[in-house]
């Protein structure tokens, strides 16, 4: 009989390629400063050895330090200057802090590397050529989706071929988990549609991210793949929402109360209405319509709550109402989705320093990164994105705050719908964390009291 040719393999690494784990490709960290807090050491410690890899970590928790210490140990290692790619206007805070803490950091705007660590917008990432660098760190990574498809092409270029990546943000996908394929995707780690099919099934069973009778698919896990699927994200990324997370004391990391003010506003009749008197907005071609008809009323509303704040931000989410709340808010400045990069930046840069008292704009324009703990007065008109919700909120209500923070929150009765579905959504990203929280305590447990030392032989074509 023929004999079949044979390969030894490590049963360890045969287990992990099996269960899709990742065990790191980095290297031993040189530097790990003493002005680190001990939960923040273990993140930046893990995801050094890692060399690609994710940290979920809250508002607050201190994502800037890690993400200089992370990128000064990979400058140091390769040689090659590394570069922070942030959100509009978070550059310069990031450059306050790696002022305050001796990291050799500038920002560049042309593609010029002025630094060891490069800071730069994702608006100019175009500018920078990626051979030039050792490492790549995402700042508030969560918001390249929210780019549209050209910026986010330009993201995704960039980021391939590097050895060393880092991507950190506050919420990774508040409401969606399939949306966690996007940050392994950009790490190099399993494809976005790869881990659709591989943990999930969509309801129309198709493949895909097209439509199907109109309705986008709807995802779902497979029968028993919820604690693969954690578990496999556990290898890769950490969740933080506060120290106790990862065993340490939470002393010092305490959030001031958040206080909520709903306030409904009346809704004029709709024109084209043959009815009486006006009904509550049913579904969202009603909602959008009821938001349109009110951009005055609630603008009025919100510059109310507002008129007595020494720092205020008036969050809104249609241009009409940015130009209204502009013209209604006293010393109001408005940052709009049309001005320059460069005006952005400026307008941002001034309120957070405190030169602007009223700040006018989109969650989706300045909702990511920025420090606004000097401010703790909001109003927010209501949508269904919960995670603009949130980020919007944790611009000021973060650890740091020393003042409790009030957010008014301004709709209709037709609008209560989106309060109800952010409630949902803020419930469904609690379980999220639970379950990522949990399985990588799990990951961080394990001491090797299995150890696979046997080499096994298993025939050359299985190999």
């Amino acid at each position: 009989m023929m004999s079949m040719p044979t390969a030894e393999l490590d049963y360890g690494a045969f287990l992990a390629r099996k269960a899709q784990h990742n065990t790191g490709d980095g290297f031993e960290p040189t530097w790990l400063p003493d002005w680190l807090f001990g939960f923040q050491r273990v993140l930046v410690d893990w995801s050094i050895r890692m060399g690609r890899a994710a940290i979920f970590a809250d508002c607050g928790l201190g994502k800037t330090l890690m993400q200089l210490v992370w990128a000064e140990n990979v400058r140091r290692y390769t040689g090659k200057p590394i570069l922070i790619i942030t959100p509009l206007a978070v550059s310069f805070q990031t450059i306050h802090e790696a002022e305050k803490f001796g990291v050799d950091a500038a920002v560049s705007r042309k593609g010029k590397i002025p630094a060891g660590v490069t800071i730069t917008n994702y608006e100019r990432l175009e500018h920078f050529d990626p051979n030039q660098f050792g490492g790549v760190v995402c700042d508030e990574s969560s918001a390249i989706k929210a780019f549209d498809g050209q910026r986010r092409a330009i993201v995704t270029e960039f980021l391939r071929g590097h050895r060393y990546r880092l991507l950190c943000t506050a919420t990774a996908a508040p409401n969606d988990y399939t949306e966690l394929g996007t940050s392994s995707e950009a790490l190099g780690y399993l494809g976005y549609m790869d881990m659709l099919n591989r943990f999930f099934v969509n309801d129309q069973n198709t493949s895909g991210l097209g439509r199907f009778h109109g309705q986008a698919a709807k995802w779902r896990f497979k029968g028993h793949a919820e604690e693969p699927f954690w578990r496999w994200v556990a290898s890769w990324a950490r969740a933080v929402r506060r120290p106790s997370d990862l065993g340490f004391s939470d002393d010092g990391f305490d959030l001031p109360a958040l206080i909520h003010r709903q306030h409904v506003v009346d809704v004029p009749p709709d024109p084209g209405s043959d009815a009486l008197f006006d009904l509550p907005a049913v579904g969202l071609q009603e909602e959008r319509s009821e938001l349109r008809r009110t951009v005055y009323d609630r603008s009025e509303a919100a510059a109310i709550a507002l008129a007595d704040a020494s720092s205020g931000v008036a969050w809104c989410h249609l241009n009409d109402e940015g130009r209204t709340l502009a013209r209604l808010i006293s010393g109001a400045v408005e940052v709009a989705g049309s001005d320059p990069p460069d005006e952005k930046e400026e307008k941002l840069r001034a309120f957070t320093d405190g030169e602007v008292r009223i700040l006018v704009t989109k969650p989706s324009i300045a909702a990511w990164g920025l420090n606004w703990q000097h401010c703790n007065r909001m109003t927010f008109f209501p949508s269904h994105s919960y995670e603009q919700y949130y980020q919007a909120v944790r611009r000021c209500w973060r650890f740091g705050q020393q003042q409790p923070v009030t957010v008014a929150v301004v709709t209709t009765k037709g609008g209560r719908n989106a309060l109800t579905n952010l409630q949902r959504k803020a419930e469904q990203a609690d379980r999220m964390f639970d379950s990522l929280v949990t399985f990588m305590r799990d990951a961080m447990s394990v001491t090797g009291g299995h150890t696979f030392d046997q080499a096994m032989e298993v025939p050359a074509w299985l190999t």
